[in-house]
């Protein structure tokens, strides 16, 4: 069956699926008046849901992302390695730098900005004030007391949870579908990386489940991004301009950055969404100055070096370990499965983002930029985020742990600890205000790289494939997202949104080991594919 044959010619559906167009919405609209509706049985079946796949499933998510990783070695490394993404004389359509925004923007952005304080201080603990251990490979070790050993720990498995692992899943499926895609003529969409597996099937019910499947995953995934962001921008406006933190904020951020994305979204990737993920590096780098200035540099850069060689030493054995101590249980499933299930869920949509920007690389240059480049960019930028507040907490007057940040930390008031952290490197007022102003600033515009682009990936896949794809459908998508978050957020929902998109995953990790398998079958196979 072709895919032109099933996207409609004309009518308000012109250049869309139909079927895959109205199902995708009613998925969307029913999930939505169902946890609006019913807002604590929604939220205790999903947490449910959430908690069954963890403690079931945790050790098939660990071996899963480890599969998936060493296929990513063993396609760079092989003798396909210098394939090109598309034609034989197909050549990249960006530039390196651009490219590399591009990616790193829709991959990580807000959440670094989220997480790289709050993530290793709540490592660095060693109160379990949340009922299970705050870092059992710390523990395990006899890391015990708030030492620069137990902060070593705690930026290791920081690292490990944003490094090469989550990276190569979205290498793995952003690979498949540029291959399949732009050298094998199918659809821009995540079921042809199953055409070696079931053939032409992936026309049929399984490939519109599939791809259902990640669109419900991008656009659950970027709402509750969403969420939690303006949380903490309002957390920010409300150290620069005393505006109060609260549901009509939110919603005013939310409204905001949706139309700011959505228009970028309609304008283009060669448009809109490059030239703001240009700038957001631009503008990260000048944070990232004031974090290595105003830091202690040289402890900053041994503890770099520190912290990078215990990564790299417990990169097989922390990758692969899994937790049978209830409390050990407890905490990889809130934290490590958690994080494998959110990069896991995010998958399709980043995936075929970074293929959609990819026509014309080389495998071995896809992969090594998509999933090393961006590792050390994060590692650095972790480092000097969580590295300053580690120090700020081992040198407090008080004692360790008493500059402030970690009590923020262990009373989850995660949107402040960035804020606080700046607050406490420099006591010059105005620039506290200023490197506060630009963070919230950086907030916005990170996350509306990873909503533009997600809403032009949703109206790919169900327009099968069309690299430009109608713009009012990139309105319509824009504009959802934004009503999901807003929705959600006014009845606290963003938990159980969260919840049911780590339980979604579970089907996609299986559909990432097929394309795993796919992948490397149809290069081994594929005479064309042999340089």
């Amino acid at each position: 069956m072709s895919s032109a044959r099933t996207v409609a010619k004309s009518g308000w559906f012109r250049g869309m699926h139909p079927g895959m167009t109205i199902a995708s919405l009613a998925m969307v609209g029913a999930f939505v008046v169902f946890t609006l509706a019913f807002v604590d049985s929604a939220g205790n079946a999903y947490a449910a849901v959430r908690g069954w796949v963890e403690s079931t499933f945790g050790g098939f998510y660990v071996v899963a992302i480890f599969i998936v990783f060493l296929g990513c070695l063993y396609v760079m490394f092989s003798r396909h390695a210098r394939v090109r993404l598309g034609d034989d004389d197909a050549r990249p359509e960006f530039s390196t730098f651009s490219w590399l925004a591009m990616l790193f923007s829709a991959g990580l952005g807000i959440g670094l900005l989220f997480f790289s304080i709050a993530e290793p201080m709540f490592y660095f603990d060693n109160a379990a004030a949340s009922g299970y251990p705050n870092n059992p490979h710390a523990d395990r070790a006899g890391a015990l007391e708030l030492t620069e050993d137990r902060a070593v720990h705690a930026m290791r498995i920081t690292y490990f949870h944003w490094g090469m692992h989550a990276w190569a899943v979205y290498v793995l499926v952003g690979l498949c579908l540029a291959y399949f895609g732009f050298r094998k003529k199918l659809p821009l969409t995540l079921r042809s990386a199953l055409h070696p597996i079931i053939g032409e099937r992936i026309y049929g019910p399984i490939g519109h489940g599939v791809d259902l499947l990640a669109v419900f995953g991008t656009v659950f995934g970027v709402a509750t991004s969403l969420g939690l962001g303006v949380k903490q921008m309002a957390a920010g406006l409300d150290v620069l301009a005393d505006v109060p933190v609260g549901i009509s904020t939110y919603v005013v951020l939310i409204a905001v950055i949706t139309t700011i994305a959505t228009l970028s979204a309609v304008s283009g990737v060669a448009r809109g969404i490059r030239i703001i993920s240009e700038w957001n590096i631009y503008l990260s780098i000048v944070l990232l100055g004031f974090f290595m200035v105003f830091g202690p540099a040289e402890w900053l850069l041994g503890f770099l070096a520190k912290t990078v060689g215990s990564y790299l030493w417990h990169f097989v054995p922390t990758g692969l370990w899994i937790a049978t101590e209830p409390g050990d249980s407890a905490w990889q499933g809130g934290w490590t499965i958690f994080y494998w299930g959110w990069w896991i869920a995010w998958a399709p949509f980043v995936g075929l983002f970074i293929a959609r920007i990819s026509r014309g690389r080389t495998i071995r240059e896809f992969t090594v930029g998509a999933m090393f480049v961006p590792t050390v960019i994060g590692i650095v930028w972790l480092c000097l985020f969580g590295g300053n507040a580690l120090y700020l907490e081992l040198n407090a007057e008080g004692g360790a742990g008493t500059a402030g940040i970690l009590e923020l930390a262990r009373n989850w008031e995660l949107e402040a600890a960035l804020y606080g952290t700046i607050e406490l490197m420099t006591e010059i007022p105005w620039l506290v205000w200023a490197m506060s102003a630009l963070a919230t600033f950086l907030l916005a515009t990170w996350f509306i790289t990873s909503s533009d682009s997600g809403t032009l990936v949703i109206a790919t896949m169900l327009s099968m494939g069309d690299d430009h794809p109608p713009r009012r459908f990139r309105v319509v998508w824009g504009v959802c997202i934004g009503v999901v978050a807003a929705l959600l957020l006014l009845v606290d929902g963003l938990q159980a949104l969260q919840a049911a998109s780590i339980a979604a995953a579970l089907p996609v990790c299986a559909i990432l080991l097929a394309m795993t398998f796919g992948v490397i079958k149809s290069l081994t196979q594929d005479s064309s594919a042999t340089p």
